[in-house]
């Protein structure tokens, strides 16, 4: 595969990242179907969207992922994102996958993603191979537990070298291919501070693997964390989306400043929800909004359930106003 080309067949084959979709967005004109995680519970929301929890926001409360999937639904979430090592840690201690997807039916939560960590874009060979079977193995524990996508960020290089675009499109292939074994699709994620940083850098990857399952995972703070612009963002086929971290970020410090330890709960700060909202929803985003913090001042002044409510309280709210200002709510 050519390191700078994209060409046109890997884009008709991709089907993927920039869209002809403003026109699925305005089918549903003012009418909203709501989507439970499960289809079975009332959702206490109508948005088209899920408003979803990643359970990095609990981290600091060190509690066992059976209680964390209890929490979550407890506080009305429609689906939920799962950290790898928690779930390993539960197993390892005699849980079952059968037994946390029972959990997640009950809660009527749709697991939306798990987060892994692995080098399968590293530039040494072995680390590589070592990737694609740590990844191999997970994926097969998330079919089990009833997921359908892990994350997958750029790990194991500092920074993207140009004339090597094509390469890294082809290790992304490589881990995208393990979904014909596993029903398990690795969604590529921009780190706001990682080598994968640039949106733009994201859609050349994802469109030069040429493989249809091949997606992103994109983050309010990240995007804004990585010096990018959120005026394009509508050029994104948003129906490829499955998932989307959800949280704000302040104006101060500059945005190159920024540590995830910033993040606040949405709408506290300067994100522009009012424009990026409407612009996801007419790319055809239907997916989750899946609440992502790592707040020490709000893990040492509240309790998990009162940060859980606050966090789908304050999600509803901004998703609500921003498609009400635009017209579509």
């Amino acid at each position: 595969m050519s390191s700078n080309n994209i060409s046109r067949r890997n884009l008709l084959k991709t089907g993927t990242l920039f869209a002809v979709s403003a026109s699925s967005g305005l089918a549903f004109g003012n009418s909203f179907v709501p989507e439970a995680g499960w289809g079975a519970k009332e959702p206490k929301h109508s948005l088209p969207f899920r408003v979803s929890l990643n359970t990095s926001t609990l981290m600091a409360y060190k509690l066992p992922v059976d209680v964390q999937i209890e929490k979550v639904a407890a506080a009305g979430f429609d689906g939920i994102e799962l950290w790898m090592r928690d779930v390993m840690a539960y197993l390892e201690k005699g849980g079952t996958t059968q037994a946390l997807k029972e959990k997640l039916q009950v809660g009527y939560l749709k697991l939306e993603n798990i987060i892994g960590f692995s080098e399968w874009c590293s530039d040494d060979p072995e680390k590589r191979k070592n990737a694609l079977e740590q990844l191999r193995k997970e994926m097969t524990i998330i079919k089990e537990l009833g997921g359908e996508h892990i994350a997958a960020p750029v790990m194991g290089i500092s920074k993207l070298e140009p004339s090597k675009m094509g390469e890294y499109a082809e290790r992304y292939r490589a881990i995208l291919d393990l979904e014909a074994e596993t029903g398990v699709i690795p969604v590529l994620e921009l780190w706001g501070m990682g080598a994968l940083h640039k949106v733009s850098d994201c859609a050349q990857i994802i469109i030069a693997t040429g493989h249809p399952k091949a997606s992103l995972l994109l983050d309010f703070y990240h995007v804004h964390r990585g010096g990018n612009s959120w005026d394009t963002v509508d050029v994104l086929n948003g129906a490829k989306l499955p998932v989307m971290h959800m949280n704000d970020y302040p104006s101060e410090p500059s945005y190159d400043k920024l540590t995830d330890a910033d993040r606040v709960l949405p709408g506290v700060g300067v994100c522009p929800y009012d424009s990026i909202i409407p612009k996801l929803y007419e790319a055809g985003f239907r997916g989750g909004f899946s609440v992502e913090l790592f707040n020490k001042g709000y893990w040492d002044t509240m309790d998990a359930d009162t940060l859980l409510k606050k966090s789908f309280e304050s999600s509803v709210l901004v998703l609500s106003s921003a498609l009400q200002k635009a017209g579509y709510y």
